[in-house]
């Protein structure tokens, strides 16, 4: 073992639990387009103190762009350049001491970029690191436009965990994320108007439609009523929002000597706050198409419920969107937010 390696001088360093990888004589990155033999990982990101990732290329670009302006950065900010650009897989932009990656969809996905992310800021000898998850997300009994800062990642049993199947054998791996950055971050929320955001455990699924309990897929195993019986109990559970990175993203963190926390906005709901307290049974003005969001509207004339399931095309559809914020910018000023005020003092 390398003696620098993990080592504290009052400092926090990353973690790599892998022996293997002081036998090799290349590390390569193969998903970043990086290595330690072809690049001077220390000089090109030892200063990294922010990293924020999320599942879109163009949306960390305009949070690179964004970044690259609030830390009042040399001119130049837009042609700013994705290191990862010889690979398709995921983009990487550097603004000062803050570094954003897209990480595509789902677990394993984003699973696959934080190994490399984590053995990147391992080499470049990076220490005392905040990572932040920013991403879109289905809000559960929470208003539209709602941020939410993630407590504890859960699975779809509602439990704290990480299950991941390694050779033959399942590995539970804890899912806590930093709560005192929790409270940082929801704190600098409160200054600023119009802007409702809130602490909650965050559900990760390993599918978009049948694990997240919606009836527009190609497959639909179960019931309407069962539906909004299995999201009342996340609810009460103290699940707001659903999404599909989570548990890997705190679980691999949490490990390796990272901050992190996870900051979601939330573009759809998959259940309204009133649908998660009345029965199941509640009437419905219902549409001929599958569902794409539940929204609140006044009731129709002829129509006996207060909620109308819209299809996706639809006039509220469309007007929902319209007025939904964009995603970067609901974590600029939440999430980011917090590293703005801090990474002015390094640049």
């Amino acid at each position: 073992m390398r003696p620098d390696r993990n080592t504290y001088d009052g400092k926090r360093f990353v973690h790599v639990k892998n022996p293997y990888l002081d036998t090799m004589d290349e590390d390569i990155l193969y998903h970043l387009d990086l290595g330690t033999k072809t690049h001077n990982l220390p000089a090109m990101f030892g200063d990294v103190k922010f990293v924020c990732v999320g599942g879109s290329p163009n949306r960390m670009k305009a949070f690179a762009l964004f970044m690259h302006k609030e830390l009042g950065l040399a001119e130049g900010g837009e042609d700013i350049k994705d290191i990862c650009a010889g690979t398709d897989r995921y983009c990487m932009f550097k603004t000062g001491p803050v570094l954003s990656i897209s990480h595509g969809m789902g677990v394993p996905s984003i699973s696959i970029m934080l190994h490399e992310l984590i053995k990147l800021l391992h080499h470049a000898r990076c220490c005392d690191v905040t990572v932040i998850r920013i991403g879109t997300s289905g809000g559960i009994g929470i208003a539209p436009g709602s941020v939410v800062i993630t407590d504890t990642a859960v699975d779809s049993f509602f439990k704290p965990q990480f299950e991941q199947v390694i050779l033959d054998n399942v590995v539970t791996r804890s899912t806590e994320l930093d709560k005192e950055l929790a409270e940082e971050l929801f704190n600098c929320s409160k200054k600023i108007l119009n802007f409702p955001t809130l602490i909650g455990h965050t559900m990760c699924t390993y599918d978009f439609y049948e694990g997240q309990a919606r009836l527009d897929g190609a497959l639909c195993s179960f019931s309407r009523e069962s539906k909004l019986d299995y999201l009342k109990r996340a609810y009460k559970a103290g699940v707001r929002n659903i999404e599909m990175e989570s548990t890997v993203f705190a679980a691999m963190c949490g490990l390796c000597g990272l901050k992190d926390r996870q900051v979601c906005g939330r573009r759809s709901n998959v259940a309204s706050r009133a649908e998660c307290a009345k029965s199941a049974r509640a009437p419905c003005a219902k549409s001929a198409r599958a569902p794409a969001a539940i929204h609140r509207t006044p009731p129709r004339p002829g129509s006996s419920g207060l909620f109308s399931v819209q299809p996706p095309g639809s006039t509220l559809q469309r007007r929902r969107h319209r007025t939904t914020r964009p995603l970067y910018w609901l974590s600029f000023h939440v999430g980011p937010k917090y590293t703005i005020r801090e990474a002015k003092k390094l640049v």
